[in-house]
């Protein structure tokens, strides 16, 4: 179980994130939505363990990302808005790099297995000629290389086609159903929310998101 307790976020006077707490359950996609700015990039990122909470504690079973921090990216798999590839390497060789990176030794075609899974089958071509929605996949394949517990997703499918975006929404639904993974989601797209998550969490001022969530029956935790 993921917890986080009366989480809060400071930048010097500005207060991003105030007094953040909820679970998820393993095997849950929780969707996060609000207005740009409102802090869910930020919440990512304090679950990345790439930003420290100002105050307040998170913790994953019986790990607490205060002392622990380290070893919990071991479990972490995170998806940040920007393409994080090598545009001059193959689909091949950028698998074969970032698997170097991680304590989960593969072989090729367990590499080539996960892109596989997801439609990517251009397993020659460098990454710049590459469609976006091929990019987005292969972004989240490389983040899959070391079976994380955790996913963190902050908004994998904006700016691509509907058919890559149909993909790797199935794709995500089967990394939480078929292997029990957290995950955690940030999109604009409502209608993808709606079709993906489990619940959702609401955050800032704007309540635009959360009156088109009350009319799908969804469950809704507010900040």
């Amino acid at each position: 179980m993921l917890k986080l307790q009366s989480v809060t976020k400071h930048y010097a006077s500005n207060t991003v994130l105030s007094n953040i707490s909820f679970t998820v359950n393993p095997g849950e996609i929780i969707g996060i939505v609000g207005e740009n700015g409102a802090g869910k990039s930020t919440l990512l990122r304090l679950l990345a363990t790439i930003d420290k909470p100002t105050s307040g504690k998170i913790s994953w079973n019986d790990f607490s990302y205060d002392t622990k921090w380290k070893e919990m990216r071991k479990h972490i798999g995170y998806v940040p808005q920007e393409i994080a590839i090598w545009e001059d390497l193959t689909v091949e060789e950028n698998m074969r790099f970032f698997e170097r990176l991680t304590s989960r030794h593969k072989q090729i075609e367990e590499l080539r297995q996960i892109c596989l899974a997801m439609n990517l089958t251009k397993w020659q071509e460098t990454a710049r000629t590459l469609s976006g929605g091929m990019k987005r996949k292969l972004n989240l394949a490389i983040t899959l290389i070391h079976e994380p517990e955790i996913l963190l997703l902050d908004e994998p499918t904006v700016g691509i086609d509907l058919k890559s975006k149909k993909e790797i929404g199935a794709y995500i639904q089967k990394q939480a159903r078929d292997f029990n993974r957290i995950i955690l989601y940030i999109s604009h797209d409502m209608d993808e929310i709606q079709a993906l998550c489990d619940r959702v969490i609401c955050i800032g001022e704007d309540s635009f998101y959360q009156d088109i969530l009350q009319q799908t029956g969804k469950e809704i935790i507010s900040f």
